[in-house]
This record gives structure tokens, C-alpha cells and sequence, in this order.
């Protein structure tokens, strides 16, 4: 387990268990704001063309055992659609100010629809109507007219807008539900990669592996983690 006097750098007799080391340093990076969104993380996704496509979106929840983390999106989005047709994927959480990273690679599924109901009422309204309000990865013809589509589907759950905007006119916000194309997707870990900048480029690199089978819709049954130090 990763502890506050051995977070900068990799001990010689590297932990069985890397996941530990990484939700540390994700909480280390949030608690001092390392940047304005410490938990952001680079997701890649292949197309059926075999174009590779990356994109940030915020780590909103770390389980380091059994070893993923959740992000959310529009289930009609490129990401996703192309994650569901080839669920392999690879992922970067990088801190600049703090020097260190972490490399992902593994599989991606649905989070189950109760996670995903949860964190969607947690959201603040306005964000809870933009996820209704649009079509992510859609062609639309100008910012008027998608905030034009923003209204009319915030009016058609209830809400009460200022004229033009996507603004309350009011302070009653209606009860929101999760729309069923937008939810949490699992990331599960095969493969991880703990980086800290070192003098010289003399930098700690550790590389841990181990097997993912997919065990249901949501989950995978896994095998312990394989560890060794590489070379920078």
C-alpha cells in the first residue's frame, strides 16, 4: 500500500497490487488540486476502420479492488458505440504539476443502471439537462440551434426557462430522470503503468499485468497482478 512517504517513488520490491498506488495518487492530486481537473483521464476507442480516437472525460469513480474506475458518457457517442463494438481501450491520467502518470489498458462495459441512476441525481440540473439536451457526437448546424434544442427538451421535463436561454426562469427544478442512452462506463484494469518524473530522465517506471474474464454484463473475475520495473 501505497503511504505518504513512498508516493514519489517506486519501492525495489515492488506492491502486488498497483491499483492501491493509483487511487493514492488520485486522491493526492485532488485534494491538492493539482490541476483544474486532477481527475481527468485521456480514453482511447478504435473505429471499425481501425482509426484510433481519444478524448478527456473525468474519472468520477476509482474501486481499486477489483480494479476499475467509472467515467460517463452518451451511450449514442462515438466512444461509446465504438467501445461496445470493441470493448479494448487504453487510458492516461497525467499530472504535470506533480510529475507523475498512470497508463491503463483493458476493457470497457456498462456500469450497472442503478450506479448510473445514482450519479446522474447527484448532478447539478443544468448538467442533467445538457445530457438530455444533446446528442453527443451529432452534427448540428449552428450553437443557436442546439441551444434552441435545449430548450424544447428542457421544457418537455418540466422546466421552466428564461426566454432565449438555458437559464431557470425560476428556482423550481423538477425531479430530473437519468435519460436510458446516458450512463457509466466500467474501465477494467489489464494492464497498469506507474510513472514518476524523475532528474535526468532517470524516471521510476513500474508495469504490473494480469488476466480479465468477463464474468457478466458489468464484471470481470481476475487473476493477481504480474509486476516488474522498466527501464525509462
Amino acid at each position: 500500500m501505497a503511504t505518504d512517504e513512498t508516493l514519489n517513488r517506486l519501492p525495489d520490491n515492488l506492491p502486488d497490487d498497483p491499483m492501491h498506488w493509483a487511487d493514492a495518487w488520485l486522491k493526492e492530486a485532488m485534494a491538492s488540486a493539482a490541476q483544474r481537473n486532477p481527475n481527468a483521464v485521456t480514453i482511447v476507442s478504435v473505429g471499425d476502420d481501425g482509426q484510433p480516437s481519444a478524448r478527456v472525460v473525468l474519472c468520477k469513480q476509482f474501486v481499486p479492488d477489483p480494479g476499475y474506475f467509472v467515467f460517463h458518457t452518451n451511450y449514442e457517442s462515438r466512444k461509446a458505440t465504438e467501445l461496445a463494438a470493441r470493448p479494448q481501450s487504453a487510458a492516461l491520467f497525467h499530472w504535470d504539476a506533480i510529475g507523475r502518470q498512470i497508463r491503463f489498458e483493458g476493457q470497457v462495459v456498462r456500469s450497472p443502471a442503478e450506479e448510473s441512476d445514482a450519479y446522474f441525481a447527484s448532478r447539478y440540473w443544468g448538467s442533467q439537462l445538457g445530457a438530455w439536451g444533446s446528442d453527443q457526437s451529432k452534427p448540428i448546424a449552428s450553437k443557436d440551434a442546439l441551444v434552441i434544442q435545449i430548450r424544447e427538451r428542457g421544457e418537455s421535463l418540466g422546466l421552466s426557462l428564461a426566454d432565449g436561454t438555458t437559464r431557470l426562469q425560476d428556482d423550481h427544478v423538477p425531479t430530473i430522470a437519468r435519460p436510458a442512452n446516458w450512463g457509466g462506463m466500467r474501465f477494467w484494469a489489464q494492464a497498469i503503468e506507474l510513472w514518476i518524473e524523475g532528474e535526468d530522465r532517470i524516471h521510476d517506471r513500474g508495469q504490473w499485468k494480469r488476466e480479465i474474464v468477463r464474468s457478466s454484463e458489468h464484471t470481470y473475475t481476475t487473476t493477481p497482478w504480474r509486476g516488474k520495473r522498466l527501464q525509462p
